[in-house]
């Protein structure tokens, strides 16, 4: 049922890939540029940081799987090494999560956060347990079965440089080594492939998304100066409190561990096929108290012209009405509830609400409901899919399914 919340789950797939302490915005340093970065170094991966595709059949399945990995060193202060973040989706393009703790350059351990798997306190998902062969396959076990997932070129041929950029301040300036500390990262995708129109034109998309910009026509800011914009805030704002904390406060007695602020966003590929490209924008904040708050938006991309695809973009105004339902009957199982329980036994909410912050898949859609929007901090985000059967007659037309027909009116 849990899905992962907080520093514990999602922020393995950060990463403090570079790192300053000045004043200015950050100059990100890229490593082993490829043919394409050497002609713009802004599409090379940061150091240690990687997007890899893979294909190949879990066992007891008829359809191959399909699986987008994000690899980038860990982020968290108190650890190191590399982290991945992983979506994968069968043939019914119902996307499932999978996340790693660090683990050595050659080897990988994924947990599956899906409550569909067994994901939660009543139950246990298969762990991923594979290593890395010469030839840049994956082998290894899911659960107890045998698996090998192979490289594969990215849907549409856009794929991603992985770009990184982390900072810190510390609240006590004279005492770096042991003074609580405002922290920020950021994890960024940078298209790469693919017609350059339609490119510039989703790098601009995704640079509004990872701003959290609402509206198509928001200027956009470039990678660096958005992370020195970001940081500055941050940074403002945290010596502005950290003076009210300690004034007048003897040294012995200043406030330690609470002011260990951060502000981290990475960024997954959640779905990629066809024309459609579907990505979440991951964020999570601490500014003292008893837990940080974190969020995850899912956001669509047409790859014919690169454009965000938005709820209004992806449903009929009719799907409003007829949405709740279908949400109440699928997200049942995900929280141990029978059919015809009442919701609010597990949830906060009688009536499924629907949120806009959905994503696309070619089998469906996926709606992501944030900790405490409808359940507890303690049961993390819901995530609720309603394959394409359910909600094909709601879609509007013109979408980029390939796999898949959309019903007209």
């Amino acid at each position: 049922m849990k899905r992962p919340s907080c520093a514990a789950a999602l922020l393995l797939g950060l990463a403090a890939c570079h790192s300053q302490t000045s004043p200015p915005a950050a100059t990100e340093v890229a490593s082993a540029p490829t043919a394409a970065a050497a002609q713009n170094p802004a599409v090379a991966d940061s150091p240690g940081a990687s997007y890899r595709v893979y294909r190949g059949q879990l066992a007891g399945q008829t359809d191959s799987i399909t699986l987008h990995l994000v690899t980038a060193p860990q982020p968290r202060y108190d650890t190191h090494g590399p982290s991945s973040q992983g979506s994968y989706y069968g043939a019914d393009g119902h996307p499932y999560q999978l996340g790693s703790q660090p683990s050595a350059a050659d080897s990988l351990v994924l947990n599956d956060y899906s409550p569909e798997h067994g994901a939660g306190p009543t139950g246990q998902a298969p762990t991923w347990r594979l290593r890395r062969l010469p030839d840049g396959s994956l082998a290894g076990t899911v659960g107890t079965q045998a698996v090998r997932l192979r490289p594969a070129a990215p849907a549409g041929g856009v794929g991603f440089a992985v770009r990184c950029f982390t900072d810190s301040l510390a609240a006590y300036p004279t005492e770096p080594a042991t003074s609580p500390k405002a922290r920020i990262y950021v994890q960024a995708l940078v298209p790469t492939g693919g017609p350059a129109a339609v490119r510039q034109t989703l790098q601009a998309s995704l640079l509004r998304d990872l701003r959290g910009d609402t509206l198509d026509s928001a200027p956009v800011v470039a990678l660096d100066k958005l992370f020195g914009q970001q940081r500055d805030t941050l940074f403002t704002g945290y010596r502005d409190e950290v003076a009210l904390m300690v004034k007048d406060t003897p040294a012995d007695e200043r406030p330690s561990a609470m002011l260990n602020y951060e502000e981290q966003t990475s960024t997954q590929v959640l779905y990629q096929a066809g024309n459609l490209l579907s990505l979440g924008f991951f964020t999570y904040s601490y500014s003292g108290g008893a837990h940080g708050m974190n969020t995850t938006t899912g956001a669509s991309y047409d790859l014919r012209t690169g454009r965000r695809l938005r709820y209004d973009d992806i449903f009929r105004p009719e799907a409003q009405a007829q949405l709740p339902a279908l949400l109440a009957q699928a997200v049942r199982p995900l929280v141990d509830l029978k059919p015809g329980e009442p919701l609010n036994k597990a949830l906060f909410v009688k009536q499924m609400p629907v949120t806009r912050n959905v994503f696309l898949t070619a089998g469906g859609v996926e709606f992501i409901y944030q900790p405490y929007e409808i359940a507890s901090y303690a049961q993390g985000e819901v995530r609720v899919f309603l394959p394409l059967a359910q909600v094909r007659t709601l879609l509007r037309e013109g979408l980029p399914l390939t796999s898949y027909a959309v019903a007209k009116r």
